[in-house]
């Protein structure tokens, strides 16, 4: 008996001292015990994988006794064999093939077993390579899937990122274990299909565990927490000054330049109007509103005076930060003159930093070196509040205010990281204006957010200089709608995107033109996404790890998506979505100032689309970008599709006019001379469009209408339309 408990002792001691010690030294705090014990018993534990430590770590602080499989390479390390060798554990080799059927076995038997699904610790700080044998392992032995985040240990010594992180001796490092799952796959599926698809569900649990297990906060706070666990001497943001700022002195910036902006304000203005251009002053300028504990709203001023100034009635802007050479340069004195006439008044961001007093510096940089929550001490900003206003396009009709929450964007910036791989080893390259939630959400909060280096270039419009400024920084990241990375890559030298891991193409479609020039001369994939400025703005992306040409890829984890019939359509139905990313609502014309919801937080996005077996989405069009004529429902955008696939280079937009006898009938404006008619019925009937969708007129134009992110300005579109339609007859 005393030997049987001497044996007893030695197995359990050594355990009780390794979770002493790392409770000790790393502070560990465990979430969610009863998910764990809601779970059951036939259950494959799955976890991120940031360090060699972290099996250890599981194992010392999960109960029970659990079977692990862990790279050979960590397993084998001699000062941690002995680990396994106590009370039987066993940590089998995970490449061995016969790891899966030891695995599968012990579920089988109800015992408890733990696998990391990345295979590896991570060496950028986001998702790596997913195995699909975990899923299988799952699916063989019917067990449920129990998900744990780990964070902070990859912030120690023990992790493969350094120079990504600071890492340090002891970070507080917390397990959260998430709500058990099981895969859901069809009975009809079989074979090596069946196996894809558990990977692929696999790797959206990995996916939903990244987004869902991260704390949210203001985006000030998010940016301080940021620079305490990456470090403050990292270089952050560039613009064409050439003058690169670290993590610390961009911070001691926005707290410098928030005491001038503050004392130039009154009281009660909620949201404060940017008109800015790319650059560090307009990112600065963001952060100072939020260090005021006000709303910025991002002023589009390309849109013109009028619809400026009913943006700004809108939000209720009473005063506008803008830049006196930026205007000049721009020739906006009009529009200056117009908001001034509404009397809103303007600040200059080179008057405000002139009015910095050395108190102010001071104190920017004081508050640099504080606790985060010393220096956001005094705003009361949760990370449900109302952060930026964003004003829509009006491509197709008025513009509206739309709200995102601090939550919103962060959320966003998560789950778009986490499809792509983005990591703080990467460098954006952020052309795209920041009024445009696109530009702003990927090109500039992502980046920061992720610790990566963003240079913030003034204007897209620049083919000839982008190209070479890509390569001189030597970005990984460039997003551009399909006219401007067709642009670029006419004018590109084949080495200029050598660096380029994510061309990411949103707001307007990808023509395969595009695709196959970027393919064949610089060997770039494009990864075409889809958006809104209602959903922060990604609903969907391509990715390296799930792609399909053609399509806008799958939605990102966390979104519920759903698909609504309309009338007419057979092919497709319109898009609604609901998830963390979509807006707090809209500020319209009818009620200034006051945030109208989304009805049981459902957005229609008015896109029709389709979606595969995969979840990959297609877009079919906009529900207003459909003509009926004689009853049938015609795509606007399949039509321009088709014509543009038949005469690349050039821009075509598709209208639908009112017909007294058919309902509507297409007209089609071009750029191009090349363009006839009489050439469409075969290329039409081959893929699949009847004759009631052939354009009846045509209408050649020097230029195709465009608003300041480059997408087609369908209502101005519609009206040139209209009076060449009015001209012809007359």
């Amino acid at each position: 008996m005393n030997q049987s408990l001497s044996g007893i002792l030695r197995k359990i001691l050594p355990f009780f001292l390794v979770h002493f010690l790392l409770r000790l030294c790393f502070r560990v705090e465990v979430r969610g015990l009863e998910n764990f014990k809601a779970a059951g018993d036939r259950v494959l534990i799955i976890a991120n994988h940031v360090s060699i430590l972290d099996a250890v770590l599981l194992s010392a602080f999960l109960p029970g006794h659990i079977l692990f499989a862990t790279h050979a390479g960590i397993a084998h390390r001699w000062w941690l064999k002995p680990y396994w060798r106590i009370g039987n554990e066993c940590s089998l080799d995970q490449a061995n093939p016969l790891t899966a059927k030891l695995m599968i076995d012990a579920l089988r038997q109800n015992r408890k077993c733990m696998i990391f699904p990345e295979g590896r610790p991570t060496t950028t700080g986001a998702l790596m390579k997913i195995y699909e044998s975990p899923g299988m392992i799952a699916d063989k032995a019917d067990a449920a899937i129990l998900p744990i985040k780990i964070d902070g240990m990859e912030y120690s010594l023990f992790s493969d990122l350094g120079g990504v992180v600071r890492r340090r001796l002891f970070p507080k490092i917390t397990l959260s274990i998430m709500p058990p799952v099981k895969l859901t796959l069809s009975d009809d599926v079989k074979g090596h299909k069946r196996r894809l698809a558990a990977g692929t569900q696999l790797y959206d649990l990995m996916e939903r565990m990244r987004v869902a297990g991260t704390p949210y906060a203001p985006l000030l706070r998010h940016l301080l927490e940021t620079r305490a666990i990456r470090g403050g001497s990292g270089l952050i943001v560039e613009d064409g000054a050439r003058q690169p700022l670290t993590h610390d002195s961009f911070v001691a910036h926005v707290f410098a330049l928030a005491r001038p902006i503050g004392r130039a304000l009154t009281e009660g203005e909620h949201y404060i109007g940017l008109m800015m251009p790319n650059g560090v002053a307009n990112a600065t300028t963001l952060f100072a509103v939020q260090a005021l504990g006000r709303v910025s709203a991002m002023i589009n001023f390309t849109a013109g005076a009028l619809r400026s100034v009913q943006a700004c009635h809108m939000a209720e802007i009473k005063t506008v930060v803008t830049m006196r050479r930026f205007i000049v340069e721009n020739q906006l004195s009009p529009l200056v003159e117009a908001l001034e006439a509404e009397d809103i008044s303007i600040l200059y961001y080179e008057d405000l930093v002139a009015a910095e007093t050395a108190l102010d510096k001071v104190l920017g940089v004081v508050k640099t070196r504080l606790p985060v929550s010393w220096a956001t001490s005094g705003l009361t900003a949760r990370a449900e509040d109302p952060a930026l206003v964003l004003f829509t396009s009006g491509t197709e009709g008025a513009p509206k205010g739309v709200v995102l929450s601090h939550k919103n964007i962060v959320v966003n910036c998560l789950q778009t990281g986490a499809r792509l791989g983005f990591g703080a080893r990467d460098k954006a390259f952020a052309c795209l204006p920041m009024f445009h939630s696109f530009g702003l959400t990927l090109g500039f909060f992502m980046p920061l957010f992720f610790g990566a280096k963003t240079f913030l270039y003034s204007s897209p419009l620049h083919y000839h200089e982008i190209p070479e400024l890509i390569y001189d920084t030597g970005a990984t990241l460039l997003l551009g709608t399909d006219t401007f990375l067709a642009n670029y890559a006419r004018n590109a030298h084949p080495h200029d995107f050598y660096f380029l891991r994510f061309a990411i193409g949103g707001a307007e479609k990808i023509k395969p033109e595009t695709r196959r020039i970027w393919s064949e001369t610089f060997g770039v994939r494009l990864f075409e996404g889809y958006g809104a400025t209602e959903t922060a703005p990604v609903i969907s992306v391509n990715s390296p790890m799930y792609y399909k040409a053609g399509s806008v890829g799958c939605a990102v984890a966390g979104l519920e998506v759903k698909l609504q019939p309309v009338a007419g359509i057979k092919d497709g139905a319109e898009l609604l979505v609901r998830g963390p990313n979509v807006m707090l609502g809209y500020i319209k014309q009818d009620a200034p100032g006051v945030i109208q919801p989304v009805a049981d937080g459902w957005y229609n996005t008015g896109d029709v689309v389709s979606v595969d077996e995969h979840r990959f989405i297609s877009i079919l069009g906009r529900t207003k970008r459909f003509a009926k004529i004689a009853g049938e429902m015609v795509s606007l955008a399949a039509i321009e599709a088709i014509i543009t696939a038949m005469w690349p280079g050039a821009r075509h937009v598709a209208i639908g006019l009112p017909h007294a006898r058919k309902g509507e009938t297409v007209v089609l404006l071009t750029e191009s001379d090349e363009v006839d008619l009489s050439l469409l019925p075969d290329h039409f009937r081959l893929h699949g469009l009847t004759e009631l969708s052939l354009p009846r007129r045509l209408i050649k134009v020097a230029q195709i209408p465009l608003i300041g992110s480059g997408k087609t300005d369908y209502v101005r579109a519609r009206e040139l339309a209209i009076e060449e339609a009015r001209e012809m007859e007359a």
